[in-house]
């Protein structure tokens, strides 16, 4: 049951500034290919890189949760006083996906969660929502549909991405047969003034095409998507189709939308020689950083082209490249892996 209609109150674009920024330490080497320790120095790295001041910018306060005393003196072991560690069940580390949306700094939304339309199913994840919250000292209003953080973006002002491949997925909320009954829901519960509907998300990704994957808002009325990388780029078709969406839209006050690309990684293979949905999109916007993910040789140059176009993006922040490869393995990176609380 819905608690609350908040169509007047929308959650902050993540540019704006954060009280703390939430993540999870990775745990269990049946989760973590080959073994967990590879992916928790990947962590480790999009902490120490969020935490770093730069340019008259102050880093952000990191929230780390930790889901037994192996994991905490792990954690602590690695980073020291550098992140605040708490001990807290969670199935696995997808912050972004299991945890609350935050309103205001006292004022976050919850959802269900079904494991990613039950293809994931861990203990503890359909609680973690109301967890957080709580630790945050936050007020969780409860909202009984469907709704991963990374399925959505938004500007701060109404106007939000996603995909049709997600949200309109019948294995997430079968009572929604139209685009309209989604954007009802997003209006009750997130302030949602106009929803920009792109098709489908990349090859085999986990999620059902989760938006923050390929399409990202970075400014008013700005957006951010990717250009194929490569002649054997796997997702050229989405990621054409989504730069046309895009740059026929306006946001919810009319205004034309300004699309910036940036290269993809390319094809992007797993040991098993499986094609895998590495994205450049799942940067994270900190205080005084944005920390985008990179994975290796193969997309070396890309990563660093894509680096340097955010770069004249976020101007008053550092653009880090910083290697997922490891997180990736679970199937996405570190968009996926954080939340964001508001400062106010």
């Amino acid at each position: 049951m819905t608690t609350a209609n908040n169509k007047n109150l929308v959650p902050p674009a993540e540019w704006e500034p954060h009280a703390a920024v939430w993540t999870a330490w990775p745990t269990g080497d049946d989760l973590w290919a080959p073994e967990a320790k590879f992916a928790r120095l990947e962590v480790e790295g999009l902490i120490r890189s969020l935490s770093e001041d730069c340019n008259d910018r102050k880093g952000d306060k990191v929230k780390l949760l930790v889901k037994n005393e192996e994991a905490r003196d792990n954690a602590y072991a690695a980073l020291g006083d550098l992140a605040e560690i708490i001990l807290q069940p969670y199935g696995d580390i997808w912050l972004r996906d299991i945890g609350p949306i935050f309103l205001s700094n006292e004022l976050a939304a919850s959802f269900r969660v079904n494991g990613w339309g039950g293809k994931y199913i861990y203990e503890h994840d359909d609680k973690v929502s109301r967890a957080v919250a709580w630790l945050a000292d936050a007020r969780s209003e409860q909202h009984e549909f469907i709704l991963e953080g990374g399925a959505i973006d938004g500007d701060g002002n109404g106007t939000f991405l996603t995909t049709r491949e997600c949200l309109l997925n019948p294995n997430r909320n079968p009572d929604w047969k139209s685009e309209v009954d989604a954007e009802t829901a997003l209006e009750k519960t997130l302030g949602a003034r106009k929803v920009i509907w792109l098709d489908g998300g990349l090859m085999n990704d986990h999620t059902d095409g989760h938006v923050d994957n390929v399409a990202r808002f970075v400014g008013p009325s700005h957006v951010v998507c990717q250009a194929p990388t490569g002649d054997d780029d796997p997702n050229a078709d989405v990621l054409n189709a989504i730069y046309d969406v895009l740059v026929h839209s306006t946001d919810a006050d009319g205004n034309k939308l300004k699309v910036t690309q940036i290269p993809s990684p390319g094809k992007y293979l797993n040991d098993e020689g499986d094609i895998v949905p590495a994205s450049h999109m799942n940067f994270l916007i900190g205080n005084a950083s944005v920390v985008m993910p990179t994975y290796g040789e193969l997309s070396e140059e890309a990563a660093e082209e894509a680096v340097s176009i955010l770069q004249d993006v976020f101007k008053d922040r550092q653009v880090i490249g910083q290697p997922s490869n490891y997180i990736l393995t679970g199937g996405g990176s570190f968009h996926c892996i954080t939340q964001q609380q508001p400062a106010e």
